[in-house]
């Protein structure tokens, strides 16, 4: 599949990695020098939702530094915040992530790999191209306004819980507890498993 580029300059997070990094970055994941566990959520509700969900989950594993670890089913889901029917419905999945990345760079690696699918931030619940929320790493918990950790909103959550059950069924949320339990917690109305969609995992 081809992945779209960033208009005007290279991402490297989308382009292929050359195969010296890549087996640098198996040997450190093989002989666990400090890899962390990271969970992070993706959404999208504009142009080919599926597609752009893929692509999203090879670009993180394409990224030095990753390795992409379980990937959830689909969710569809209707959107936050805005009038029933005034947008289109959100495809949401949450991927597992072992990385030696630090938490700072994970983001700019979300953030680049939002870029190239033409993410625009123009408004609050506007439509999104594609959204990358690290939901949490490892079992830090951290105030920083620029990524706070655990994400500030996911136990309250749905789509971003039923999926994460569905990848680690024993996944607990720093400072909140099991994710089974806080999906108890919260409705499930207009989040609805999409059986008929499948995400790859990255070979």
């Amino acid at each position: 599949m081809t992945r779209p580029t960033t208009t005007g300059h290279t991402d490297p997070t989308v382009q292929p990695v050359p195969a010296s990094v890549v087996e640098q970055v198996d040997a450190a994941d093989a002989t666990l020098q400090n890899p962390k566990r990271a969970v992070v959520s993706l959404g999208a509700n504009l142009g080919n939702r599926l597609e752009t969900l893929q692509g999203a989950v090879d670009a993180l594993e394409d990224t030095p530094g990753i390795r992409v670890k379980a990937v959830s089913p689909v969710y569809e889901t209707e959107p936050w915040g805005v009038e029933p029917g005034s947008q289109p419905s959100y495809f949401n999945a949450v991927v597992v992530l072992r990385t030696t990345l630090p938490p700072s760079s994970l983001l700019e690696r979300a953030q680049a790999v939002e870029e190239a699918f033409h993410r625009v931030r123009d408004e609050r619940w506007g439509p999104r191209t594609l959204d990358v929320d690290i939901v949490a790493y490892a079992d830090l918990r951290s105030d920083d306004p620029q990524l706070t950790l655990p994400h500030p909103r996911a136990h309250e959550r749905a789509f971003v819980l039923a999926p994460w059950l569905d990848a680690d069924p024993a996944a607990e949320l720093p400072g909140h507890g099991p994710v089974a339990e806080l999906l108890d917690a919260v409705t499930r109305d207009g989040v609805t498993a999409r059986a008929d969609l499948e995400l790859r995992l990255p070979e």
